[in-house]
């Protein structure tokens, strides 16, 4: 058994992390989001950190990934059509990082020089040895994976604004945007935009930092910026005026967000 769902969720966050019995480890940085050209090599670094009082042991692989209706990450070890995991290449499939030690793991993408344009995307995974836990029956192995996105060639992302709605973000009603990306690269939008909402009151928001997939949809949630203990009561429909940017596209917003 496999402490995946909840682990693999911190994807999204900086440094990636897990925490499971005989399993304490933090690594940085929680993707990769850069270009390579046909014929060309990619090569970077990961740090892992080992926090607990014992040495780990991990398994290094690498996974094919895509994302649910939630958008959290679905990997996969079998390789998809069309992967390019065999493209890449890690430095061991087995690494032992020392009690409250560091190890830096590198890895490569070797791309073919008739690679088409477009983007190479997977993840690499690292799992802790198996390990048994009080109340359950099977030993339990943590495990977090690292998304790589590199571009490949001319690809990159086309966004445009499809929508806008209300949606809920951690029991409060919120703006979004739905955005929408006609390239072949995957886009992650960031800035801010200012919102006037029905009762007049003003607001900063910033968009969550989710990727827009390339040829779908993605309602991106807008958070207030607000002071901590700040309640955040927005009075729809709030007008949103402002701009988002992604590399060097620009995403100009002047649109209403209501129920």
């Amino acid at each position: 058994m496999r402490l995946t769902a909840g682990l693999l969720a911190l994807l999204l966050l900086a440094p990636a992390a897990a925490f499971a019995q005989g399993f304490s480890a933090q690594i940085m940085p929680p993707r990769f989001e850069d270009r390579a050209q046909p014929g060309g090599v990619f090569r970077d670094v990961i740090e892992v950190a080992n926090i607990s009082p014992v040495a780990s042991r991990m398994k290094v692989s690498t996974a094919d990934w895509v994302l649910d209706e939630k958008g959290t990450a679905q990997f996969s070890s079998a390789l998809a059509p069309g992967s390019c995991r065999p493209w890449t290449a890690l430095e061991a499939t087995e690494i032992e990082v020392p009690a409250n030690g560091r190890k830096r793991f590198r890895f490569e993408v070797r791309v073919p020089a008739d690679a088409p344009d477009g983007q190479c995307r997977f993840a690499i995974m690292f799992e802790g040895e198996p390990t048994p836990v009080p109340g359950m029956v099977l030993p339990v192995a943590g495990r977090i994976g690292i998304i790589v996105y590199l571009d490949i060639g001319k690809g990159a992302a086309r966004l445009r604004l499809a929508g806008s709605g209300v949606t809920e973000l951690n029991g409060v009603d919120v703006p979004y945007l739905r955005v929408h990306n006609e390239g072949n690269a995957h886009g992650r939008l960031d800035g801010f935009v200012d919102g006037v909402d029905a009762e007049g009151k003003r607001w900063t928001l910033a968009p969550t930092s989710a990727p827009v997939m390339p040829g779908l949809d993605r309602d991106i949630a807008l958070y207030p910026i607000v002071n901590e203990g700040e309640p955040v009561r927005i009075a729809f429909p709030i007008q949103l005026k402002g701009r988002l940017d992604w590399r060097t596209q620009r995403l100009d917003v002047d649109v209403a967000a209501g129920r």
